[in-house]
């Protein structure tokens, strides 16, 4: 039986999650997560599944079309390490939230899907990029 993953439903709660996860603190880890400091191809055999735990996700299932627009304030692209979060933007609301338990890094990641291929995407995340609501 699957269980679904609970819903974040606002920057607040994303905010929240992520702080628990930062205040257990880094630890020496070599998952591939180090790799992903903006939205970078991570495909499944480089995905650290095992050490993995699902925090959450942005995807909102009533929502059958989530926007494709972008919200970037400080006029960075989307791919950029310091651009900020906007959980109700593209990509961010596409999104499944997770923390290494080795490392206590948050991750988000998220399916690409281009004309002919499928890029799972990955993306180290703090809670000081978070825009709030």
């Amino acid at each position: 039986m699957s269980v679904d993953p609970k819903l974040i439903h606002n920057s607040n709660e994303l905010f929240d999650e992520l702080c628990i996860v930062e205040t257990l603190g880094s630890k020496e880890c070599s998952c591939s997560l180090k790799r992903c400091e903006g939205w970078d191809t991570m495909n499944d055999s480089m995905w650290p599944r095992t050490q993995l735990l699902q925090i959450g996700t942005l995807r909102d299932s009533s929502i059958d079309e989530p926007t494709f627009e972008e919200f970037q304030p400080n006029g960075l692209r989307v791919d950029n390490p310091q651009a900020l979060i906007s959980p109700k933007h593209f990509p961010y609301n596409r999104c499944d939230v997770f923390a290494c338990t080795h490392c206590n890094q948050g991750v988000m990641r998220y399916t690409e899907y281009g004309g002919y291929y499928i890029d799972h995407r990955a993306r180290r995340v703090r809670s000081d990029q978070i825009i709030k609501d």
